[in-house]
C-alpha cells in the first residue's frame, strides 16, 4: 500500500537556488556561472514575497546568504531541502530527464556559432522556403522576431535560431507561414538531429502574431524532443498500470513516454494551475502521480533578464498555491522544485547551473523540517518507493523522512 496515495509534482522552471559546486564549469556569455542565484538575486535587488511558499520552508532552505525577503519559518508546515545535479548539463531536457532518474553524462550538441550549412540546406529543400542565415545563432526568442519578423512577412523564409540549450528552434508568423505547415518543417528538422554531431534534445515551434513592432508568441508554440535512453520512473509507473498525469510541456519532455493522462499545454503559468487542479479534482484521478511544468519564469523572465516580471510571476504563483492545497486529498503529497537556474540579473540570457529548492507538503504530515541536501533524482527514487517500482538509474529514496 502506498504511503501517499497521490503524488503532485511542480516544476517551477528555471528557480534555482544558488550557484552549484560546480558551476564555474558551465559559462553565460563567457561568464562562469559561479556567483549566479536566482531566486537569492531576485530577493535581494527587487523584493520577494512568497508566503505560502515560505510557510512550507522555503526560507529555511541553507544557504550562504538567506534569501533576504523570504524569512525562516520556525514551525514550517513542510519539509525543505536543495537539490544538486549531477547531469553535464543545464538544460531543460536535462533537468527533467535527471529528476525522474536519468543520469546524463553525454550532453546534447550546442551550436554556439549557429547551425552547419548542411542542415540548413536540407530544411530548404525540404520546405521550399529559404533560410535566414543572419538569424542562424544564438538568439533571444522575442528579439530574433524584433529583428527578422517584417523580413518574414516580406519574403516567407524560416527564422531558425538557437541558444545555449541544445535546441533548434523555428520561429514563424502564423499569417505568412500556418502552424500545421510550420510543425511539419519541425518534425522533419528533428528528423536530421537525432544523431551527433547533431543530437538536439529538442526542435521547438515558434508561432508568432502581429504588426513589426509589436510581435507576439503564441501558445501555440511546439516542442519535439527526443525519447529518453532509458526507462525513467514516468515508464516504471505506467508499466504498473499506475496513473501518470502531464500538464504544460512534461509530454513534450519525455515525448510521451511513459504519459497516460495528458492534460495538455498550457497557455500559461495560471492556466497550467488550473490544468493542475482540474487533473486532481477529476473523478478519474484516484491513484497516481501528476507532473506539472509551469514555464513562464523562464521563458518570459529570466530569459528576457526582467527581475521585476519574475518576481511578479513567483507571487502570481504563490497566490495560487492555496488553491493547490485546497484540491489535495489527506493522503495527498505536494512537491515543488525546479529544473536549473535563469538568474535574471546574470550575465547572457541563458540557463544557470544552480541547486534547485525542494518542498513538500501533505495534510497527512506530523512532523516538518528540514531534510538532506541531495540530488535531482532522489525525487524520482522517492516516487518509485512510494508506489512499488523500481528506481531508474539513479536517485536515492527520502519517503521515510517525510513523516
Amino acid at each position: 500500500m502506498s504511503k501517499f496515495n497521490r503524488m503532485h509534482l511542480i516544476v517551477l522552471d528555471s528557480v534555482g537556488i544558488g550557484a552549484a559546486p560546480d558551476a564555474n564549469n558551465f559559462v553565460n556569455a563567457g561568464v562562469p556561472d559561479g556567483a549566479s542565484d536566482t531566486l537569492g538575486h531576485i530577493s535581494k535587488t527587487v523584493g520577494l514575497n512568497v508566503p505560502n511558499m515560505a510557510k512550507l520552508g522555503l526560507g529555511n532552505i541553507p544557504r550562504e546568504q538567506p534569501l533576504k525577503t523570504v524569512p525562516a519559518e520556525s514551525n514550517p508546515t513542510g519539509y525543505a531541502t536543495k537539490l544538486e545535479e549531477v547531469s553535464l548539463g543545464k538544460d531543460t531536457m536535462t533537468g527533467h530527464w535527471e529528476i525522474m532518474g536519468l543520469n546524463i553524462t553525454e550532453p546534447f550538441d550546442t551550436f554556439w556559432n549557429g547551425f552547419p550549412e548542411e542542415i540548413l540546406t536540407q530544411i530548404e529543400e525540404f520546405s521550399g522556403r529559404k533560410v535566414i542565415r543572419e538569424s542562424n545563432k544564438p538568439y533571444s526568442g522575442t528579439a530574433v522576431i524584433d529583428d527578422f519578423g517584417p523580413r518574414q512577412m516580406e519574403t516567407g523564409e524560416l527564422i531558425i535560431y538557437t541558444s545555449a540549450d541544445p535546441v533548434l528552434q523555428i520561429a514563424a508568423h502564423e499569417d505568412i507561414i500556418p502552424v500545421e505547415e510550420l510543425y511539419r518543417i519541425c518534425e522533419f528538422a528533428r528528423s536530421i538531429t537525432l544523431e551527433r554531431p547533431a543530437l538536439l534534445g529538442r526542435i521547438i515551434a515558434r508561432p508568432y502574431v502581429g504588426e513589426p513592432g509589436n510581435f507576439t508568441r503564441t501558445s501555440n508554440r511546439r516542442d519535439l524532443a527526443i525519447s529518453p535512453f532509458a526507462p525513467t520512473v514516468l515508464d516504471k509507473l505506467n508499466e504498473a498500470g499506475i496513473d501518470t498525469y502531464s500538464v504544460g510541456k512534461i509530454s513534450d519532455i519525455f515525448n510521451g513516454e511513459g504519459i497516460n493522462h495528458d492534460m495538455g499545454h498550457n497557455k500559461s503559468n495560471n492556466h497550467g494551475v488550473d490544468n493542475l487542479i482540474k487533473a486532481m479534482t477529476s473523478e478519474d484521478f484516484k491513484h497516481g502521480f501528476s507532473f506539472t511544468n509551469l514555464v513562464d519564469f523562464d521563458a518570459l523572465y529570466g530569459h528576457r533578464r526582467n527581475p521585476q516580471g519574475y518576481r511578479d510571476c513567483l507571487h502570481e504563483f504563490d497566490e495560487r498555491l492555496p488553491e493547490i492545497i485546497a484540491a489535495m486529498e489527506e493522503d495527498d503529497l505536494l512537491m515543488i522544485t525546479a529544473d536549473h537556474g535563469n538568474d535574471p540579473t546574470y550575465a547572457g540570457t541563458d540557463h544557470t547551473r544552480e541547486y534547485i529548492p525542494f518542498l513538500a507538503y501533505s495534510p497527512s504530515f506530523k512532523c516538518s523540517g528540514l531534510i538532506p541536501v541531495g540530488h535531482f533524482a532522489d525525487i524520482s527514487a522517492t516516487i518509485a518507493d512510494n508506489f512499488g517500482v523500481e528506481k531508474a538509474m539513479i536517485g536515492e529514496s527520502f519517503l521515510d523522512k517525510l513523516i
